[in-house]
């Protein structure tokens, strides 16, 4: 079996790394980028650092506020149409997973021409995105790393999976000072968005022994810190190790993909416009259940590097523990503990399931799954 090993060229990790990205910035010639970010960041003055950072190094930026949570067409769109006006010839994402995916779209569109929805779907562009720079500014998503770019259409009201080798940034950064005072829900949930794409490309069928690496020492760090950047927003420690463990399972699904967690997740950010960490949080647990039934070997490794000692149990057993475990740390952290807390309909379940079956990380789910089954994953879940 051959497989290829996706990543950004230039990848910054550790506290006060921002400054040295700027300065490569710089050095690699760039005239002109388009910050795309999100209106609160915007507002908490941490846009504005970023822009004078960048301008103090000879960089002009424009600034894009115009990314929502769960980032749609129309705000691909607007940023496209900046870009042009202002003839930047590179763009910066500032933030979560959301800007970071806008500002994708946005460099993918702008030489591919176009629109985003034209991209769904795996490798559907011909040519390289325009030179994208990824600051990071929470520990989850890893979408500052990956070849994956989730949109939400807004009128099938569907979060359109777009997973591209041009759509990986040229560079990372992750600099956890840029993390620190984050509310505690929002750590939360990106910390188990986080845990859930290390468990999904563990038990994948495109797994390797990299992606195995990775994600089973992404676990780890989730486990030993995730609790502690949750209660104290301002360690340092805590959150430096997040955001290696946010990167690792980046490192993991970026390659070796994701399953059904993510597939039914996205279908519940788009149609009710949901967090989506929190969904995925919620979803884990079932959807690895559902899983034990053709790998519980490989949920049991999950259950040891979650701390739990599985010398003397069954791969049955094991995989048990795993969901046990994954479902005490949720509740530690405050995840809620069902989609009806969410405010999820059961008569919609029918559609969710209808568009998970289309979403493309469910091909690589150790266990393809029928409508019946899928809609079962729901319920369990409510």
């Amino acid at each position: 079996m051959t497989s290829t090993f996706f990543i950004p060229s230039v990848n910054m990790m550790g506290a006060g790394c921002l400054k040295e990205a700027v300065a490569d910035v710089k050095d690699r010639g760039f005239k002109k980028g388009l910050i795309v970010c999100g209106k609160v960041l915007s507002k908490l003055g941490v846009v504005q650092s970023v822009a004078e950072l960048f301008g103090e190094h000879g960089v002009a930026t424009v600034i894009y506020d115009g990314s929502q949570p769960n980032p749609t067409i129309g705000n691909v769109e607007g940023g496209v149409k900046l870009l042009k006006e202002e003839e930047c010839d590179f763009v910066i994402a500032l933030g979560g997973g959301s800007p970071i995916d806008c500002a994708k779209g946005i460099a993918l569109v702008a030489t591919n021409g176009g629109g985003i929805a034209d991209y769904e779907g795996v490798d559907k562009s011909s040519l390289p995105q325009l030179p994208l720079v990824a600051i990071n500014t929470t520990a989850g998503t890893a979408s500052e790393m990956t070849r994956f770019c989730i949109i939400t259409d807004e009128e099938r009201h569907i979060k359109m999976a777009i997973v591209d080798k041009n759509t990986t940034p040229l560079i990372s950064v992750n600099d956890p000072e840029l993390m620190l005072a984050k509310p505690a829900g929002l750590t939360a949930a990106t910390g188990m968005d986080a845990l859930t794409h290390a468990v999904e490309a563990y038990v994948s069928i495109a797994a390797t022994p990299i992606t195995d690496a990775c994600a089973l020492k992404a676990i780890e760090l989730i486990q030993l810190h995730l609790r502690t950047a949750v209660k104290d927003g301002q360690n340092i420690d805590a959150r430096e190790q997040m955001a290696y463990a946010q990167f690792m399972a980046g490192m993991a699904f970026n390659n070796a993909s994701l399953g059904y967690v993510h597939a039914m997740a996205h279908q519940l950010g788009g149609f009710y416009d949901l967090p989506h960490g929190v969904c995925n949080a919620i979803l884990l647990p079932h959807v690895q259940r559902y899983n034990a039934q053709v790998c519980p070997e490989r949920l049991r490794d999950v259950a040891k590097a979650m701390g739990v000692d599985v010398t003397d149990m069954s791969p049955q057993e094991g995989a048990e523990a795993a969901l046990v475990a994954i479902q005490e740390l949720a509740k530690d952290i405050g995840i809620p503990a069902g989609l009806t807390e969410l405010e999820v309909k059961e008569e919609d379940i029918p559609t969710l399931t209808e568009n998970a079956l289309k979403d493309a990380c469910g091909l690589t789910n150790p266990k393809q799954a029928t409508a019946e089954e899928i809609t079962a994953i729901y319920k369990a879940a409510m």
